[in-house]
C-alpha cells in the first residue's frame, strides 16, 4: 500500500536514531534519463523518500533554482504523464522508496482527479503536495485517491497558528512537510531554534512525520533540521548541481555531484551524533 511504504520509510529512519532524508528534484531537468539516473543516485547514496517535481509555468511556491529547472523541463517538452512514466521506469527496480508528485493543482484538475489519481497509482506515485490546493479545496481530490490510498500531503508554515495547524492535520496523511522560512523555496536559511515549537505542534496535533524543507542546503544545516523534525528535504541544492549541465558539464559528472551531496546530507541526519 502506498502509505504503508512511507510509513515503512519513516518508521525505519527512527529505528535507525535518525531522520529521513527527503530530497527533491525535477523530473525532465533537463531530461527525463537525467532524472531517472539521478533518482537512482539518490536513492543509492542515502536518500529515504523522493519528492518528484512536475514542472509548472507558475509556480509560485518556487525559488529561482526550481523555477528555472520548470523552465528547462517545460522547454524539453516534459507533461505530467512524463513525469508519471519517469516514475514508472523507477519503480521497475525500486519497489520500496517512497515517490512523492509534487506539483500545482491546474495540471492534476486538466487530467481529472480520478484519472489522475488512478494513473499516479499505477505509476508507483505514493502521494502528492499539491501546493496550491489549501485543505478547505481538496476533498474532491482526497476522495480520488482514497481507493489507491494516495497519501495527500500538506503544507504548514511559521506562521500556521494552531486552530490552523489542526485544519491543515485534518485529512492529511503520509507526513506533513513544514516550510522553514517565509518566502519561496530555496532563498533564505532556516534557523533550527526558530521554528522547533512550531514543529513541534506539527508532530502533537497531526499525529505524522514532520519534514522540514525550504533553505536547506548543506550538511551542517540538514544536521541542525534532523534534530528537531522527522526528516530534512532538500531541493535547491540537487536542482543547482543539476543546472550545471547548461555549462557543459556531462550527465555522469552531474549525477557524482548529486551522489557526493546525497552521502553529506545523509551524514548528517543521526540524532545521536556521529554519521547515520
Amino acid at each position: 500500500m502506498p502509505v504503508s511504504r512511507i510509513s515503512a520509510a519513516f518508521d525505519k529512519a527512527r529505528s535507525d536514531g535518525r531522520s529521513a532524508l527527503v530530497s527533491y528534484v525535477m523530473a525532465g531537468d533537463p531530461d527525463l534519463e537525467t532524472s531517472y539516473q539521478v533518482l537512482n543516485a539518490l536513492v543509492d547514496n542515502g536518500a529515504d523518500v523522493i519528492e518528484l517535481g512536475a514542472p509548472f509555468t507558475d509556480p509560485m511556491a518556487d525559488g529561482p533554482s526550481i523555477q528555472r529547472a520548470g523552465q528547462r523541463s517545460l522547454k524539453a517538452g516534459t507533461t505530467l504523464k512524463d513525469v508519471l512514466a519517469l516514475a514508472k521506469r523507477f519503480r521497475e527496480t525500486n519497489q520500496t522508496t517512497p515517490l512523492i508528485l509534487m506539483g500545482y493543482a491546474n495540471p492534476v484538475h486538466l487530467m481529472g482527479y480520478e484519472t489522475f489519481a488512478g494513473a499516479a497509482s499505477d505509476a508507483g506515485i505514493d502521494g502528492t503536495i499539491i501546493v496550491d490546493l489549501p485543505p478547505e479545496e481538496d476533498m474532491p481530490l482526497r476522495e480520488a485517491y482514497a481507493p489507491y490510498e494516495l497519501a495527500v500531503i500538506r503544507l504548514a508554515t511559521p506562521t500556521t497558528h494552531e486552530a490552523r495547524m489542526k485544519t491543515v492535520a485534518d485529512g492529511a496523511s503520509g507526513f506533513l512537510y513544514y516550510v522553514s522560512v517565509t518566502g519561496v523555496t530555496g532563498a533564505k536559511k532556516p534557523v533550527a531554534s526558530d521554528i522547533a515549537p512550531g514543529v513541534q505542534s506539527a508532530q502533537r496535533i497531526s499525529g505524522l512525520p514532520v519534514c522540514v524543507g525550504f533553505g536547506i542546503k548543506t550538511g551542517e544545516q540538514a544536521r541542525e533540521m534532523a534534530a528537531i523534525s522527522d526528516g530534512v528535504v532538500v531541493g535547491s541544492a540537487f536542482v543547482d548541481i543539476i543546472s550545471e549541465m547548461e555549462q557543459g558539464k556531462s550527465r555522469e559528472e552531474i549525477v557524482e555531484s548529486v551522489a557526493r551531496l546525497t552521502r553529506e546530507l545523509s551524514s548528517g541526519l543521526n540524532r545521536n551524533g556521529g554519521v547515520a
